[in-house]
């Protein structure tokens, strides 16, 4: 563990035990199949629903976010993302062990979202790229590493996750050199 700007957060510098990618890491298109290993995708796009409100509306349910174990309780916030830009260094990673975590564009922002499997450290052979048009949003699953948020313009996000009695968030920093690059 180390000191870190991460107030409050469970840091481990893995730098040393997780290898270097010698080739940019290209963007995937991000699918509710492609994605389902790290989460899912929230999206009413090739999904039925049921008409609510006397007519008005068609409910398309989602899969539940997993934020109630324990102790945990709903937090619902609004992220403001900059800009970000591609080619893009990776310089870090972080997972949340006990609850998912949502991100929504409010605004049609595209993100990139990276993500990785792993016990103790990412999986580099599990490690994805996929952009996100900001025409859906996505949740990751408990226990999934992945970079912040990653926006690739300036826009809010609605995020819901969970808060509980103790710190849900663990980070790790990455070799240099994990390059994402444009890919689609």
């Amino acid at each position: 563990m180390r000191d870190s700007n991460h107030t409050g957060r469970i840091i481990r510098t893995l730098n040393a035990a997780i290898p270097m990618l010698h080739n940019p890491l290209l963007l995937n298109v991000l699918t509710p199949d492609a994605f389902a290993p790290y989460g899912s995708v929230i999206t009413s796009a090739g999904r039925d629903g049921r008409e609510i409100n006397a007519g008005t509306t068609l409910r398309v349910d989602m899969p539940e976010p997993d934020i109630l174990r324990e102790g945990g309780r709903p937090s619902l916030s609004v992220f403001r993302a900059l800009a970000g830009a591609l080619p893009f260094e990776m310089k870090m990673m972080e997972r949340h062990r006990v609850g998912s975590q949502t991100f929504v564009p409010m605004m049609g922002t595209p993100f990139v979202v990276l993500v990785a499997l792993g016990a103790d450290r990412p999986d580099m052979s599990t490690l994805k790229a996929f952009l996100a048009n900001g025409s859906c949003g996505i949740t990751l699953a408990p226990d999934v590493w992945h970079h912040p948020l990653l926006a690739l313009a300036a826009g809010d996000f609605v995020v819901l996750e969970r808060k509980g009695p103790q710190v849900d968030c663990e980070v790790v920093d990455m070799p240099a050199g994990v390059w994402v690059a444009q890919g689609v």
